[in-house]
């Protein structure tokens, strides 16, 4: 009888322990996943993204020639950013 129950409970163990494995293999995987459209960019995402590729050039080169005068790059961004957007106004 001690063996009929210590039998049971090895089976109980080991179907739990084997569902989580069942189920990560029946799970559609990340590729066949049907991924989302993406949104399109407004204009203003647009512009923002323009100037920044313009700060970042110019971030390299400055930094190349030992022109930032020790800014790091958010605040070259800023004020690089303030710039453009007001020479486009």
């Amino acid at each position: 009888m001690k063996s009929l129950l210590i039998a049971a409970a090895a089976a109980v163990c080991l179907s739990f322990s084997a569902a989580p494995a069942m189920a990560q293999a029946n799970s559609p995987k990340p590729a066949e996943v049907e991924a989302k459209p993406k949104r399109k960019m407004t204009p203003g995402q647009i512009a923002a993204k323009e100037r920044q590729k313009a700060c970042a050039g110019e971030w390299k080169k400055d930094k190349a020639a030992g022109k930032t005068a020790g800014q790091t790059w958010p605040k070259y961004w800023s004020a690089c950013n303030k710039r453009l957007k007001a020479a486009r106004a």
